[in-house]
């Protein structure tokens, strides 16, 4: 027995087979008779691997997947048994070139590792493994995440029905026992796993086959991820990335929509536990949906022209003409509800079912209402000002009339009343959300405890003079003049809060910009330059708390300088500094010459850094936001109008300040039947009829219409729109797959491959039937070619003779020329006769 039928034998022994050198090879070249002998041995047991060549063996059957070549994997997956991470591995490699029925039979292969510990679904221990660490796929690719991730379809519902599932990560904070291990051991392959996985959620295919609700799943799923750029901020382009997919991903869903039913359907929740009975009473959805959308601060779905489209009609309501309609004539409804506000409130508190108690309630003319109560309340705080100025002695000592600095506060009481409804049906973190809100809690806070302080002065002054024990005080809080006041007396205080209040009250006037494009930017720039400069103020704080310290050491121990060396003194000096309004000489001190110079010295650095880098600086930072702010100016603006058209989209709250303290009789209608829901456990609902979708009539649904019954509307036209989203993506794939140039290119390097191995086939066989010829005596293969042909083909016409001695032979196209340059008539015998003798 020689050495290779020994080596061999004890290969089959050991159910060992090593890895054979022409194996790679004779994958490239498509021979699977070559490939299926050099894994054969006689025996017919199935083969083990051996570890020390795992790489070889992945690399040959990840080359037969790439190659195409189905007779040579089929050859290998019977030959030889594969490990499950080499599964997996070639299971990557079959998704990434898009063969479904290559994965499905690697599935079938899959399943009978079932015995395995590791778990051959997820592959979630796939990072601690060593062999894939030379493999062109990131750690914490499965098969699933790498099919989403080129969103195909096919290959994702296969996966899923197979049971494969992208598991959710852990959070970042998380110190499990599986999060630690995952840490130490490779704290790179780890945040590329988290990656990965996340690349997989976002994907569109994922969304909208695994997700029951792919919209809401995709707004959750962008929220997850901003907050997950901020967390991890060393992969932010990545994740904001995949939030940006997932926008694009929620707006697309959108556009499936063809009709204004399926529109209202998908942006307002119809089911039974979250509809809301007084929402449908107005004739306006809920909006449940956009509402969310907004929450999640969704720009690109909020202001898609669907969302607007429905967005401005209900904001208009019925009212004619109103869309489109010239400026001069909406203003003139705007000064007829600002003076005939009273009237309008009395009609809609007597008769709200009426014609105009209807109209009443359509959000633009509720906004009208709101915003003519607030410009009086601004009127009367202004009017109140110029009281004060008017009767300035009156209202400086302590002998002031409340009655004629707090008539306000009959709109402040219906402010705050109006805010408590508002959180009551928003909820405290909802109406927090909103800065807006934040600006008016503040303010009607101020206004609550500026009116207490004065009450608080009348009743001291009251109790304080009955008790004649204590006359000082008494003449204190009567006649005491104002600079022999207390620096904390309660009405400097009070006067304080509201000069502040009266501020910010103005401010508020800014809220009403949204609805014109133009200012509604220009209020959107303002707020980011705001933002802007209270970044800003944190790095100023720093550097002019540095040079304030040094400064003031300085001049500390001097007397001779009356603007340096205290401390109130020393800020009001680097303060004005910034705006150029102080005296350089204010740091010389001519008999200290070391003290004055360092002094100078660090003034100078103060100013350079102060005057020109850092003013400068926030310049730019303001340009820069103002430019951001124009370049998307549509979207942003539209964005913001939406949150406003959406505050006056609830039910209730039409009546405007201060007649909202003046209880309706349809507020004790609500109060009547929320006490017999109570009573009755249960609460009595009109929901609204929905109606059908006509291009949802399938066969499934058909047959399943008996046992569903109706049917949850909503989740039906989801479901809808998630088939013609597929059929599109599908669609444009195959589109694109088409005008692909790269994979033009390989189909082409196919193609020429195989032309390749049969012209090495055809000249192999022309080799060797010409070795056989030439053995014979007398005579060679050419001539015995050409006689045969001479023989067989003699009576035949010209054209036919030459189209069937056509050879792969240099002298062919010589004889065509031949031919034509004599015609077809000069030629007596068949084509190829004289030329060849002329040759």
């Amino acid at each position: 027995m020689d050495n290779n039928t020994l080596e061999k034998w004890q290969a089959i022994v050991s159910k060992k087979l090593h890895f054979p050198s022409e194996l790679i090879g004779a994958i490239q070249e498509d021979k699977s008779v070559l490939v299926g002998n050099l894994l054969s041995t006689g025996d017919g047991i199935i083969r083990q691997l051996d570890e020390a060549e795992d790489r070889l063996w992945r690399e040959a059957l990840n080359l037969s997947i790439r190659l195409g070549s189905d007779d040579t994997f089929s050859i290998l997956m019977l030959a030889v048994k594969f490990d499950f991470r080499q599964i997996h591995e070639a299971l990557l490699v079959a998704v990434d070139t898009n063969q479904p029925a290559v994965v499905e039979r690697l599935l079938d292969r899959l399943d009978q590792e079932k015995g395995n510990k590791m778990d051959v679904r997820s592959f979630s221990m796939a990072i601690f493994d060593h062999s894939i660490d030379d493999s062109q796929f990131a750690p914490g690719v499965t098969p699933l995440t790498l099919a989403c991730q080129k969103d195909l379809y096919e290959i994702v519902t296969m996966l899923t029905k197979r049971g494969h599932a992208i598991p959710l990560p852990h959070t970042i904070s998380c110190t499990c026992l599986e999060c630690r291990n995952g840490r130490q051991y490779d704290l790179l392959k780890f945040s590329l796993s988290r990656i990965n996985t996340y690349r997989g959620f976002a994907s569109r295919a994922y969304l909208s086959i695994t997700a029951e609700d792919p919209m809401l799943s995709a707004f959750r799923l962008s929220r997850e991820l901003s907050k997950l750029s901020k967390k991890e901020p060393e992969f932010k382009p990545q994740y904001l990335c995949l939030e940006e997919l997932c926008q694009e991903f929620a707006v697309e869903m959108l556009a499936m929509c063809r009709n204004q039913s399926e529109v209202t359907t998908i942006l307002n929740n119809c089911d039974d536990d979250e509809l809301d009975e007084q929402t449908f009473e107005e004739g306006i959805p809920s909006l449940s949906r956009l509402r969310l959308a907004v929450n999640y601060n969704q720009k690109l779905f909020v202001t898609h022209p669907i969302c607007q489209q429905v967005l401005s009609s209900f904001w208009c309501g019925n009212i004619p003409g109103w869309r489109g309609g010239k400026t001069h004539g909406k203003l003139l409804v705007s000064f007829g509800i600002f003076f005939t506000m009273p009237v309008l409130c009395l009609i809609y508190w007597i008769a709200p079912k009426s014609k105009i108690g209807k109209t009443l309630k359509i959000p633009v003319i509720k906004f009208l209402l709101h915003s003519a109560s607030y410009l009086w309340f601004i009127i009367t705080v202004l009017t109140e000002s110029i009281l004060m100025d008017l009767y300035r002695q009156d209202f400086a000592s302590r002998q002031q009339n409340l009655l004629y600095n707090s008539i306000h506060m009959i709109w402040v009481v219906g402010f705050f009343w109006g805010e408590c409804k508002c959180v009551w049906s928003e909820g405290v973190r909802g109406y927090f959300r909103d800065w807006w809100n934040i600006i008016d809690m503040i303010s009607l806070s101020l206004y609550l405890a500026s009116f207490a302080l004065r009450i608080l002065i009348m009743a001291i002054s009251h109790f304080v003079c009955e008790d004649l024990n204590r006359v000082k005080e008494c003449a204190y809080f009567t006649q005491t003049a104002r600079d022999k006041w207390w620096q904390e007396d309660p009405q400097l205080i009070s006067e304080i809060l509201f000069a502040v209040t009266s501020m910010l009250s103005f401010t508020r006037l800014a809220y009403m910009l949204a609805t014109h494009e133009s200012l509604g930017t220009l209020q959107i720039s303002i707020g980011k330059m705001i933002d802007d400069m209270v970044r800003f103020m944190f790095v100023l704080m720093i550097i002019g708390t540095a040079f304030l310290c040094g400064l003031n050491n300085i001049y500390v121990p001097y007397v001779t300088s009356p603007y340096l060396g205290r401390f109130n003194d020393t800020i009001n000096f680097l303060f004005w500094t910034m705006f150029g309004m102080a005296n350089k000489t204010y740091v010389d001190m001519p008999e200290f010459v070391l003290a004055e110079g360092v002094g100078r010295v660090l003034y100078g650095v103060y100013t350079l850094i102060i005057v020109i880098v850092l003013l400068n600086m926030l310049i730019a930072m303001i340009t820069n936001s103002f430019q951001k702010i124009e370049d998307d100016a549509d979207a942003e603006w539209k964005f913001a109008r939406s949150k406003l058209y959406l505050s006056y989209f609830r039910e209730g709250s039409t009546v405007p300040v201060p007649f909202n303290l003046i209880p309706s009789p349809k507020a004790f209608w609500y109060l009547l039947r929320g006490f017999l829901y109570r009573c009755n456990q249960r609460q009595k609902q009109n929901v609204p009829d929905c109606p059908s979708i006509g291009s949802m009539s399938n066969s499934t649904t058909n047959n399943n219409r008996e046992d569903e019954g109706q049917g949850n509307y909503r989740l039906q036209v989801v479901k809808v729109l998630v088939q013609r989203y597929i059929e599109s993506a599908r669609r444009e794939f195959k589109e694109a797959k088409r005008k692909d140039v790269g994979h033009r290119i390989t189909e082409l390097n196919k193609v020429v491959g195989r032309l390749h191995s049969d012209t090495k086939q055809f000249h192999q066989n022309l080799l060797h039937r010409k070795a056989v010829a030439s053995n014979r005596p007398g005579g060679n293969f050419l001539s015995e070619y050409i006689e045969g042909a001479k023989n067989k083909f003699k009576n035949f016409e010209k054209n036919e003779a030459m189209q069937i001695i056509q050879a792969p032979f240099r002298f062919t196209g010589h004889l065509e020329e031949v031919a034509e340059e004599r015609g077809a008539g000069e030629c007596d015998s068949p084509r190829g006769y004289r030329p060849l003798k002329q040759q």
